[in-house]
Parts: structure tokens; C-alpha cells; sequence
């Protein structure tokens, strides 16, 4: 029997490298998290809480502010992706390439105004509630997702663009093959920055009713509870965390072959 069929060929049973390389670079956060967490919950647990604490603390309790934070940020981060994604490739045309300037100035403007200011300013306009804080979110959080998709899709080398066109493709799909593709990494990377900029802005929410974690840290601060502020601080910061994780799992498993 000759070598080659007495040793099977172990490359067949090793994980791809991708993901070897996908696991060892992501596997660190969970494990943090889990710990802070879980460390957060056992000395909670080891204190004697009063009436206020243990209605704030309560699991249920817990549960609908955090799905309440959860789907704030979903929203706002779906609407900032089609709405951010969709103007930068219309931006990146060279029919409407001059708006550019104009259109990340006046996202700017959403970003450069403070974020309580905006909400309650929208609140008076449109009245409190979680629309309210949607839209003040969307208007916070569009900036990072508009700009990196115009710079992903710019630095796209005009030779690959040129030679796309070359083959006879249309320029949706030198667009949606070639152009989208190449820049998947920029705008994921814009992406990732509106999640975190969305969990930490989305705690104000509470000011205008649209509920959330922010009520704990109000709740905590008020009233000098200090294992109430405690707990939202770590849940939203542990949100934040895992949604900056979740990102860039994604970033690396639609990130094209060949690039770094």
C-alpha cells in the first residue's frame, strides 16, 4: 500500500483557515463579557435590596428595558444602513458625485449637535415617544455608515471598475459585483461605529419616554441607588460590546478573499 493511501490527507479534516483565524481573533470578547456579566449578577445577588432596588432589579424588569434598548437600536441601525448605504452609492454616480460634500455636511450637523439637545428638540416638535427617539438616532448615528460607504466605493481601484466594463457589464453590475464587494469592509466598519454610537445615544431615549436601559441610570442616579446605576451601566455597555463583537464576526465573514 503506497503512502498516499495509508495516510489520509489531514488538510480534509482541518477547519479552514478562515475560520481558525475567525475563531482566534473573536473568541476573546464572549468570554470577557460572560465574566463581567455574570460577575455583575453574583454581587447583586449578595446584597440585601430594598423595595426600590428589587422593582428595578427584577427580572423582569430587566428583560423588557433591554428588549426595549434592543429594538431601539435595531430600528435605528436598519434605517441608517438603507438610508445611509443607498445615498452613498447614489453620492459615488458621477452624475451626483458634486452633492457629496453637501450631503456629509448636513449628516454632520445630526452628529455635531448634542445628542440630549436633539432629542428634546425633536421631542417638542414631534412629541415624546419612541418614533421621536428613532428618528433623533437615525439623524445621529447616519454620519459614520454615509461617509464610509462614499470613501469604501471611491477607493475602488478604476482599473477593476474599467475592466468590468471591459467584459461587457452593465453598471449595475459592475456596481453590485465589483464596486459593493470591494468596499464591504469600509462600510461595515461604518456600520459597526452607528451600532455603538446608537446603544450609548438610544439610553437618553428615557428623557422622552421611548423606555430602554437609560431608565435604570436615571432611576440609579435619582435616587442613589447605586446597584441599579451599576447594573444598566454594565448591560448597556455589555450591549454596546456585543453588537461591536457581532460587527466585526460579519466584517470578517463578508470580507472578500484576498483582501487583508
Amino acid at each position: 500500500m503506497s503512502a498516499a493511501t495509508a495516510v489520509p490527507d489531514q488538510s480534509v479534516f482541518a477547519p479552514p483557515s478562515r475560520w481558525r483565524g475567525l475563531v482566534r481573533r473573536h473568541s476573546t470578547m464572549p468570554a470577557v463579557l460572560a465574566a463581567a456579566l455574570l460577575a455583575t449578577y453574583l454581587w447583586v445577588r449578595s446584597l440585601a435590596l430594598d423595595d426600590i432596588e428589587g422593582r428595578s432589579l427584577n427580572p423582569e424588569h430587566l428583560l423588557q428595558v433591554t428588549r426595549q434598548h434592543i429594538s431601539i437600536t435595531a430600528m435605528t441601525t436598519l434605517l441608517v444602513v438603507v438610508i445611509a448605504v443607498g445615498a452613498g452609492i447614489l453620492l459615488t454616480r458621477p452624475t451626483l458625485r458634486w452633492l457629496a460634500p453637501f450631503a456629509t455636511a448636513l449628516a454632520n450637523i445630526g452628529q455635531a449637535t448634542p445628542a440630549i439637545g436633539l432629542l428634546v428638540l425633536l421631542s417638542i416638535w414631534l412629541g415624546i415617544g419612541a418614533t421621536t427617539a428613532l428618528i433623533g438616532l437615525v439623524a445621529y448615528a447616519v454620519l459614520p455608515v454615509l461617509r464610509n460607504t462614499i470613501v469604501g466605493i471611491n477607493q475602488v481601484d478604476p482599473h477593476l471598475i474599467e475592466a468590468g466594463r471591459g467584459i461587457g457589464m452593465s453598471p449595475l453590475a459592475v456596481l453590485v459585483r465589483v464596486e459593493l464587494p470591494l468596499a464591504v469592509p469600509v462600510i461595515l466598519a461604518g456600520v459597526r461605529t452607528a451600532l455603538v454610537l446608537a446603544v450609548g445615544v438610544a439610553t437618553l431615549a428615557t428623557f422622552i419616554n421611548a423606555g430602554g436601559l437609560g431608565g435604570l441610570i436615571v432611576t440609579g442616579i435619582k435616587l442613589q441607588r447605586d446597584p441599579v446605576l451599576i447594573t444598566g451601566a454594565v448591560l448597556t455597555g455589555a450591549l454596546a460590546l456585543t453588537l461591536d463583537w457581532l460587527g466585526g464576526v460579519i466584517a470578517d465573514l463578508l470580507r472578500p478573499r484576498g483582501l487583508a
